[in-house]
C-alpha cells in the first residue's frame, strides 16, 4: 500500500492431528497373538493356509493315478464304450414311438454307474490328499462358524473394498505369473515331442492315443511339480502374513488379559479381602491357644496343643510387627502365657504354616515351653 506503509498477511495454519494417531488402540501392533486370540481365529475358520498347496498335491496325485493305471482307465473306458453301442438299437426299439425314454434312461444310469467304477481310484485318492494336505496345514479343527450367514457379507461397500485391495491385487499378479509359467512348462514339454506328434498320421490309432495320453499325463506331472513349488511358497507367505494380521497392540493384550484373567485391581482387592477375613479367623483363634512365643518384639507365633485335635502341637496364629504386636495384644487380654525365645519363634515362623502341625525337629523345644506353662498353671 502507499505512503510506506507495510502489510503482512498472515495465514492460519492448520494440521489435522489425526496424522499423529496411533495404528489401533494402544499403539502399533507389534505384540504377537495370544494364544486366546490365535484360537478365537481358528474358531472363526481364519487360520493360515495356502489353497494353491492344496490344488498342487491333488492336481499331482491325480496324475500319478492315470500313469499308474492307465491301463486299467482305457480297458474300462473300451469296454463300456462297446457295452453302451451295443445297448443302442433297445433304445429305439419302441414300435408306437421309435425312441424308448425308460431305456434311454437306463442307458445312461448304466454309463453313469461304470464311469463311477472306473474312476473310484481318483476320487478316492483326490479324497484322501485334501484331507491329508488340510490336516499338514491347519491341524484337526473342524468348525461351522464360517458358513454361519453373516449379514455384513451383503455389504457392497465390504464386498469392494475387497475387490480394490493390497490382497486382491497380489492374487492377480500370483495368477498372471501361475499362468505364464504353466504356459511356459507346457510348451517345453510339448516341444520336446514334437518329432513323435509330426508321425501321428503314420501310426495306428491306439498307438496315438497311448502317445497323446503319455504327453498329457508327463506335462501335468511337470505342471504339478511347479505348483508344489509354488504352493509351498504360497504357504510360507500366508504364513506370515496371518502372524502379522494377528499381531495386537499393547493395549490389547492388557484389555484381553483383563477380560480373561480379571481387572489386577479388582484381583488385588480380592486377595485383600482374602489376607484380612484370614487374619481375622487367626485373631480368633490366639484365645484358644496355650502360648505365644516371641521374638521378643519382631515375631509371634501362637501354638495349641490339643490331643483331640492334633496328635502334635498346632500354630493357629503368626504374624510379624504390627501383626506380632495384635497377637501379643490379644494373648495378654485373654490370659495366654507369652514365652520369648528367640530360635524356637524364628524357626516355627519359617517352618509352619497357620493349621499345620509343627514339625518333629521342634518336638523337644516347644515340649519344654509347654511343661513350663503346664508348671506354672499347677503350681
Amino acid at each position: 500500500m502507499g505512503d510506506g506503509m507495510e502489510v503482512k498477511l498472515y495465514m492460519p495454519l492448520t494440521m489435522n492431528l489425526q496424522f499423529f494417531a496411533q495404528d489401533g488402540p494402544g499403539g502399533e501392533k507389534t505384540e504377537p497373538a495370544t494364544a486366546k486370540k490365535l484360537k478365537d481365529a481358528r474358531e472363526e475358520g481364519k487360520v493360515a493356509k495356502s489353497k494353491e498347496l492344496n490344488s498342487a498335491f491333488e492336481l499331482l496325485a491325480l496324475f500319478l493315478v492315470i500313469k499308474v493305471l492307465a491301463s486299467f482307465f482305457a480297458s474300462g473306458f473300451i469296454e463300456t464304450f462297446f457295452n453302451v453301442y451295443k445297448k443302442m438299437p433297445d433304445v429305439t426299439r419302441d414300435s408306437v414311438s421309435g425312441f424308448s425314454l425308460r431305456q434311454a434312461q437306463s442307458l445312461v444310469n448304466y454309463s453313469l454307474i461304470q464311469i463311477l467304477k472306473i474312476l473310484w481310484p481318483v476320487l478316492l485318492i483326490a479324497m484322501i490328499v485334501t484331507f491329508a494336505i488340510g490336516l499338514v496345514q491347519v491341524k484337526w479343527s473342524p468348525t461351522l462358524k464360517p458358513m454361519q450367514p453373516k449379514l455384513s457379507k451383503l455389504n457392497p461397500a465390504q464386498g469392494f473394498k475387497k475387490i480394490i485391495s493390497k490382497d486382491s491385487l497380489f492374487e492377480l499378479l500370483k495368477s498372471i505369473v501361475k499362468i505364464v509359467l504353466i504356459g511356459w512348462i507346457a510348451y517345453s514339454s510339448v516341444k520336446d515331442y514334437s518329432g513323435e506328434l509330426f508321425m501321428l498320421y503314420e501310426i495306428s490309432l491306439n498307438a496315438a492315443i497311448g502317445l497323446i495320453g503319455k504327453i498329457i499325463v508327463d506335462t501335468g506331472i511337470k505342471i504339478s511339480i511347479f505348483y508344489i513349488v509354488l504352493g509351498l511358497a504360497d504357504y510360507v507367505y500366508s504364513k506370515h502374513k496371518f502372524n502379522e494380521d494377528m499381531k495386537m497392540t499393547k493395549q490389547e493384550v492388557k484389555d484381553e488379559f483383563k477380560n480373561t484373567e480379571g481387572n489386577p485391581e479388582i484381583k488385588g482387592r480380592q486377595r485383600q479381602i482374602m489376607r484380612q477375613a484370614s487374619q481375622k479367623r487367626m485373631m480368633q483363634a490366639v484365645p484358644k491357644a496355650d502360648v505365644v512365643i516371641t521374638n521378643p518384639t519382631h515375631l509371634s507365633v501362637a501354638i495349641m496343643y490339643d490331643t483331640d485335635v492334633a496328635s502334635a502341637p498346632l500354630v493357629v496364629a503368626k504374624g510379624e510387627d504390627y501383626l506380632a504386636m495384635k497377637i501379643r495384644e490379644i494373648a495378654r487380654e485373654n490370659n495366654v502365657e507369652i514365652v520369648e525365645n528367640k530360635p524356637v519363634a524364628r524357626a516355627l515362623y519359617t517352618t509352619v504354616d497357620v493349621g499345620q502341625e509343627i514339625p518333629p525337629e521342634l518336638y523337644q523345644a516347644v515340649a519344654e515351653i509347654l511343661a513350663e506353662i503346664y508348671r506354672k498353671k499347677t503350681a
